[in-house]
Parts: C-alpha cells; sequence; structure tokens
C-alpha cells in the first residue's frame, strides 16, 4: 500500500537546471516507485534517500510519495519565459497522484502561459486515460520514456492524448530500438546512464536513432554517454553536439 504524504511548507523550484534540456525544474509532487527496468539505477532516488529521517528536510520521507500544495503556483513568480521540467523527481501520473491535485498543477501551467512545461511520465496508461479531462494548452509538452524496444506502447498511448507537442525520452537507453514509432512525434531526447553503476550504452544504438530522426524530420537531442564520469564522457555524438528543439521551444 503506498501512503501520499501531503506537505504544505517547502519551496522547490530550481532555477538553471543541469538538465541539458530544459532551463528549470518545478516539483508540486516528490517521490516515486519503480515499474520499469528503466528505473533500476534512479537517480531522483539516489539522491532523496540521502535525506531519509533527517529533520526539516524537503526528502525527510526519503523517496515516499509526497504533494506539496504550497508548491502548486511557483512558477506563477517567475516572469522570464523558461522551459521548465515538471516533476523531475516524480511522476505527475502516479496512480496515487489524485486527478483532482493533477488538475491543479494543469491550472498552474495554463495560467503561467509565458512558461514551456515539460512533462514526463512512464506512466502512459494513466496519461492516457487522464488526458480527455486535462486542458492542454500549447505550452504544455507530453512527454513518455522508452527506455527499449519493450516500452514502444508508451509512445502510442502519447500519441492519442491532446498534447499539442509530444516528445520521447529515450534514457537510459538500454538497447537497440530500430522501429521507432515517430508518427506524431516532435522531439526525441537520448542519453545513456550514469552513476556508481551504470549499464552499457553502444552507440550504434544511438547512431541508429539519430539516424531515423533525421529520416523522419524529427529533432534529436543527445544528452550524455553517460557512465561513471558523465562529464569526462561528454555529449559528443560523431564530432558534433546535437541539441536539436522543437520549432516551438526555439522561440523561448
Amino acid at each position: 500500500m503506498f501512503v501520499v504524504k501531503i506537505a504544505f511548507g517547502g519551496d522547490h523550484l530550481s532555477d538553471n537546471s543541469s538538465i541539458e534540456w530544459t532551463d528549470a525544474t518545478w516539483n508540486p509532487v516528490t517521490g516515486c516507485d519503480k515499474i520499469s527496468p528503466g528505473c533500476k539505477n534512479c537517480y531522483a532516488e539516489t539522491f532523496a534517500e540521502r535525506f531519509r529521517n533527517v529533520p526539516g528536510h524537503p526528502y525527510e520521507q526519503g523517496f515516499d510519495l509526497k504533494l506539496w500544495p504550497a508548491r502548486l503556483t511557483l512558477p506563477l513568480n517567475w516572469k522570464k519565459s523558461k522551459r521548465i521540467f515538471v516533476n523531475s523527481m516524480s511522476d505527475l501520473f502516479h496512480k496515487d497522484v489524485p486527478i483532482e491535485y493533477i488538475l491543479r498543477v494543469f491550472e498552474t501551467m495554463n495560467e503561467a502561459h509565458w512558461h514551456t512545461f515539460q512533462v514526463l511520465t512512464k506512466r502512459s496508461d494513466r496519461l492516457h486515460e487522464l488526458s480527455g479531462r486535462l486542458p492542454w494548452s500549447s505550452n504544455i509538452w507530453a512527454g513518455v520514456s522508452v527506455e527499449n524496444d519493450d516500452y514502444q506502447f508508451r509512445i502510442d498511448d502519447l500519441r492519442a492524448t491532446g498534447a499539442q507537442v509530444k516528445f520521447l525520452s529515450v534514457e537510459p537507453l538500454l538497447g537497440p530500438i530500430s522501429n521507432l514509432r515517430l508518427q506524431g512525434i516532435d522531439w526525441v531526447i537520448v542519453g545513456g546512464e550514469s552513476g556508481r553503476k551504470p549499464r552499457e550504452l553502444d552507440p550504434a544504438w544511438v547512431r541508429e536513432i539519430r539516424d531515423q530522426c533525421i529520416a523522419a524530420n524529427v529533432p534529436f537531442f543527445f544528452k550524455q554517454w553517460g557512465g561513471r564520469n558523465k562529464k569526462k564522457a561528454g555529449r559528443e555524438l560523431d564530432g558534433r553536439t546535437w541539441d536539436e528543439m522543437p520549432s516551438a521551444l526555439k522561440r523561448l
């Protein structure tokens, strides 16, 4: 049984995010649990669990799911346009996040129309289920994680939503995906796993996805090779960085 905790204090809106494809992070929900192979070495869990039982810390509860109503309106305080990754430390479509709370998150995203919100989930079934009840303004992007060929069904769920911009996070890439379902997809991010025990990333897997994106005219963003020292490994693929973005994002 997953217990949802609700916190009425706290502030977690991070400017100057180190995540290459966004500007900032906003976490009205924190905590999650594992549902597929891509979750095995979750960076968010590793970070949060360092602070379990530290009194007064935002992650005193570790990586247990927690709602933060006091954070719901924080993006309204940022007047300069930003790309904001929603719930970098959780999953908005976790089964224990009430639909009423998700609607409040969407209310803020609609009101803060000058920002672009990037909502990424592994729970594509719930995304699909709730999509018709959600107000998809043009500044709300929806994405799904696809770590290997077995999880392409998430793309079909994403494609059936009302999001005007749809993207894929193929990270950590754990195997070849020879026929990536790119119809109706506006952006693809690819990256290798980092951390203490990262799983192998074959450069051929990355090139294959890049070439599919080029053929389909879908912007391709290569985030990282990963490994134990991701900074040293860098981001170059075949002598260059790949930082392509959807045209809507370039206008920010």
